[in-house]
């Protein structure tokens, strides 16, 4: 994305489901993880009693389930001299996949797009600075197809940024090299109207260090994260931050395969939500396969709830396979402010107003600390104070 591009008109693509392009990575098959195809019939239309859309609104995302061709790609700006960016051939895309799409909204995007951008961070890079990519909606339709490759023993921060107003699919694909270390950070900052939904997975190298940091602030999102190893030794820590307002609907679905020994994960989302209608969902998989001896695992989510008229479905799951572990474990809380943090601010002189502020931000700075872009970590805090001003006049 040397200076500003847009994508081009949207067709049809093949519909392959070999083995071969869907990786040699074991299906799992069940209601919680659907089986992985190319092929749009193969993801047929839900209708709200499936395991994976009972949570969501399907009316809201009628447009994103839709096989009418999108109008366009958003407009994406964004350079970085030491980063490759082409267009590819949607065969080698599906090559370099992780896998396939999982679910209709994916399948969609990955079909409609006839020249996917390959964002490629060469073996050996190192970044000097972080590689920020905005992709703009002008209103209507919209689908991409990415993937993102960072080489052997590279060291990148990857920065995927979404504004303006669309109704917007994708398809992402992150292939991290052996002994590579990336900080990939996506940040949904949707005008309101705006819906999102899509796939991303992520496929982290032997030794590899991997830290994926996901914002979401505006219009009503679903997205699906996947993740899971190329071989022993990588780490891969997921974090999330979402800020839910009246009427809005926001959506995380993750799953995490320790399909290799010797891993590690960790995964923290935090959300809060205000205002009538206002509904969250974090759906936490983990999958410790029997090969995968000696892993260690946790994967935690908080709501802290602003408001009345709120709603919060929490789900987190272990499926283990192997006894021969290092540790494995899971937590949920949804709740009101802390009644003792308040007291003890208000003890100090600090208002009520204020005393909630202070709270909020600190629910919220370890994540956005993570994020490691000062600039940004600025930004959403800004973001956060203007929530929290919502919050205050309600």
């Amino acid at each position: 994305m040397t200076a500003t591009t847009t994508g081009p008109a949207i067709t049809a693509g093949a519909t392959d489901n070999s083995a071969a392009v869907r990786g040699a990575v074991e299906t799992v098959e069940s209601h919680l993880h659907p089986t992985p195809s190319w092929r749009v019939d193969d993801h047929p239309m839900p209708n709200g009693r499936e395991e994976i859309w009972r949570f969501t609104p399907l009316k809201r995302f009628q447009t994103l389930l839709s096989e009418q061709a999108a109008t366009s790609n958003l407009e994406w700006s964004g350079e970085h001299p030491d980063v490759s960016i082409s267009r590819i051939a949607p065969d080698q895309a599906r090559e370099l996949a992780v896998e396939a799409p999982v679910d209709r909204i994916a399948a969609l995007a990955a079909v409609s797009d006839d020249a996917p951008v390959h964002i490629d961070v060469p073996a050996g890079v190192e970044l000097s600075e972080a590689a920020v990519f905005t992709g703009t909606g002008k209103g209507g339709e919209a689908r991409d197809r990415f993937v993102i490759t960072v080489g052997a023993n590279a060291r990148a921060t990857i920065v995927l940024r979404y504004q303006g107003q669309a109704s917007y699919a994708e398809k992402v694909d992150i292939v991290v090299g052996d002994g590579a270390n990336a900080n990939i950070v996506t940040l949904q900052e949707w005008a309101d109207g705006s819906v999102h939904g899509g796939q991303r997975s992520i496929r982290v190298g032997r030794d590899a260090t991997v830290r994926a940091v996901t914002v979401s602030l505006g219009g009503d999102i679903r997205l699906q994260e996947d993740s899971r190893f190329a071989g022993p030794g990588g780490s891969l820590d997921q974090f999330g931050l979402y800020f839910v307002d009246a009427g809005q609907h926001i959506e995380h679905r993750l799953f995490v395969d320790h399909n290799e020994p010797r891993t590690h994960s960790n995964v923290d989302y935090r959300g809060a939500l205000q205002g009538e209608g206002a509904h969250s969902v974090w759906i936490g998989d983990v999958l410790i396969r029997k090969v995968a001896e000696d892993i260690s695992t946790y994967e935690a989510n908080k709501n802290l709830v602003l408001t009345d008229g709120c709603r919060a479905d929490s789900v987190p799951n272990l499926e283990i396979e192997t006894g021969e572990i290092a540790g494995a474990g899971h937590s949920s809380t949804t709740g009101r402010f802390d009644d003792q943090q308040l007291f003890y601010l208000r003890s100090r002189g600090i208002s009520e107003e204020e005393a909630r502020r202070l709270v909020v931000r600190g629910f919220f700075a370890s994540i956005i600390g993570k994020i490691g872009v000062p600039a940004i970590e600025e930004r959403l805090l800004e973001a956060v104070e203007a929530e929290l001003e919502k919050s205050v006049q309600q």
